[in-house]
């Protein structure tokens, strides 16, 4: 990565080396990151990613927005009126629920 290059997960931890990472950012190598999810989560007190320079760290939060929320709650309130309604939606085939239980 250039010395510019900041890098942003808001994926999964494991796909991002900690050690390295910590290594990039304190000699400057990348300019920054953004990290939402780490290998150990909720992150040690001591991780030296809390004691980086150029770095934002969110508690695996980065997913949420105003558009992801509003999705969410039409969803529920669309369920919740349909099942009221005897019409309910979005309904899991039983047969696949009976082979995850089984």
């Amino acid at each position: 990565m250039k010395a510019s290059s900041y890098i942003i997960n808001t994926s999964r931890g494991p796909i991002i080396e900690e050690k390295a990472l910590v290594n990039a950012l304190n000699s400057k190598k990348i300019a920054g990151a953004a990290i939402d999810t780490f290998d150990i989560e909720p992150l040690p007190s001591n991780h030296p990613l809390l004691y980086t320079p150029n770095t934002l760290l969110t508690p695996h939060i980065g997913y949420v927005t105003y558009e992801a929320y509003e999705a969410y709650y039409e969803g529920i309130i669309d369920n919740i009126i349909s099942f009221l309604n005897n019409n309910p939606i979005r309904v899991l085939n039983p047969n696949v629920l009976k082979r995850l239980y089984d």
